[in-house]
C-alpha cells in the first residue's frame, strides 16, 4: 500500500472512530436522561460495581446472582478511580450509575478499534491491487 493510501486510510479510520464516539455519546446522553434508575441487569451489576468502586473486593460481598467474572468491575475501577485524584471528584460522583455507564461507552469505542485491527489482520493489503 502506498504512503498516500495509508494516510487516506488513517483519515477514514479517524473519521469513523470520531463518528462512532459521537453517536455513542448522543445515545448515552439520551438513555441516561430517560433511565435514571438501574435498568435490566444493572439491578444486579450496579451495586456490585459500586462496591468494587468503593474498594470492597471481598468475596463475601459478591452477589451470587451474578455469574460473570469481575473483570469489567476491576477495569471500571481502574478507569474511574483516578478521577477522584485528578479532578477531585467524590466517590459518590465517580461511582454513580452515569459514570459507570460511561465506562461502557469507552469500552465500546475501544472495541471499534479492536475490530479495525482484527479486520486489518484478516484482510491484509496486497500491493498488486493498487
Amino acid at each position: 500500500m502506498g504512503a498516500g493510501m495509508a494516510q487516506l486510510e488513517g483519515y477514514y479510520f479517524s473519521a469513523a472512530l470520531s463518528c462512532t464516539f459521537l453517536v455513542s455519546c448522543l445515545l448515552f446522553s439520551a438513555f441516561s436522561r430517560a433511565l435514571r434508575e438501574p435498568y435490566m441487569d444493572e439491578i444486579f451489576h450496579l451495586p456490585q460495581a459500586q462496591r468494587y468502586c468503593e474498594g470492597h473486593f471481598s468475596l463475601s460481598q459478591w452477589d451470587p446472582k451474578i455469574t460473570t467474572l469481575p473483570g469489567l468491575y476491576l477495569l471500571s475501577v481502574g478507569v474511574v478511580k483516578p478521577a477522584t485524584w485528578i479532578f477531585g471528584w467524590s466517590e459518590h460522583v465517580v461511582c454513580s450509575i452515569g459514570m459507570l455507564r460511561f465506562v461502557n461507552l469507552l469500552f465500546s469505542v475501544g472495541n471499534f478499534y479492536l475490530l479495525y485491527l482484527l479486520f486489518r489482520k484478516v484482510q491484509p493489503r496486497h500491493k498488486e491491487y493498487f
